[in-house]
């Protein structure tokens, strides 16, 4: 199983060990167009602050970020997993997974990154700011950018499993599926039930939709469970208490598309 995770905007500070090693982070075929955006990113920040600013949609109380990434090449790296935080990461808590979830984790999670394309949650890296819409004067816009860099690495790294696509519509932008992996591909959609007047209503959830993504990604890496299709999937989930409800792809080369609906939103 290959679970697909968006980065958070927020991120932890960087360590105050080892500075980036490029050629240690995983999918070493990305490694060009990695570089390419490394190499951008700190010469843009490191020559205009308004101007940098302005391309990655910073305000003025966030200018710090771009200082931060001015030092990208120097500062110390941590794992991507502890460098992630926010809505989805604390709800996940990979830091209190068991030994046996966290290889799981290691094994199994890909964060998609505006800066580095994919990496997995044991790749150390410095924090940095540089969302999946960022249009840099040269390379232009990321998620184009990473388009092709992706489209023939992923597929190797997907396997014959199960992909789960938790991605935000930016990042998923910048890789999808085709083909038979698409059919093997679920995405996940969370939706608040109320009742109000005797008539159910649903409405999508943000804030929680990180929340109930991250929780179910921890159910999955907690108790081992690795479903080999979509439909797999759906039963899993049924069993560790989440309803769930399924739509299959009409024709080939589409995703199966799962709705969570939740009455509790928390």
């Amino acid at each position: 199983m290959l679970v697909l995770l968006p980065p958070s905007e927020g991120k932890a500070a960087s360590g105050r060990g080892a500075p980036l090693k490029p050629e240690s982070l995983s999918l070493p075929g990305l490694a060009g167009a990695r570089a390419a955006v490394l190499a951008e990113l700190v010469e843009l920040c490191r020559a205009d602050e308004a101007k940098a600013r302005d391309v990655l949609g910073l305000s003025e109380g966030l200018r710090g970020e771009i200082a931060k990434n001015t030092l990208l090449e120097t500062a110390g790296a941590r794992p991507a997993g502890e460098i992630y935080t926010g809505v989805l990461y604390d709800a996940l808590g990979l830091a209190t997974l068991d030994p046996a979830g966290r290889r799981r984790a290691r094994k199994s999670l890909l964060v998609f990154s505006g800066l580095w394309g994919a990496v997995r949650v044991d790749d150390r890296i410095p924090s940095y700011r540089c969302s999946m819409g960022v249009k840099l004067p040269g390379l232009g816009a990321l998620g184009a950018h990473w388009r092709t860099p992706l489209a023939s690495v992923l597929p190797e790294a997907a396997g014959d499993g199960l992909v789960l696509d938790l991605r935000s519509s930016a990042y998923a932008s910048a890789w999808r599926p085709k083909g038979e992996l698409a059919g093997r591909t679920a995405t996940v959609r969370v939706l608040h039930s109320q009742v109000v007047d005797g008539v159910e209503k649903r409405s999508v959830v943000s804030h929680f939709n990180k929340a109930t993504k991250g929780r179910i990604v921890r159910s999955l890496l907690e108790t081992g469970t690795a479903p080999k299709d979509p439909a797999g999937l759906v039963e899993a989930l049924r069993d560790l208490g989440y309803s769930v409800e399924a739509k299959a792809p009409e024709k080939a080369g589409k995703a199966w598309e799962l709705d969570v609906i939740v009455t509790e939103i928390h």
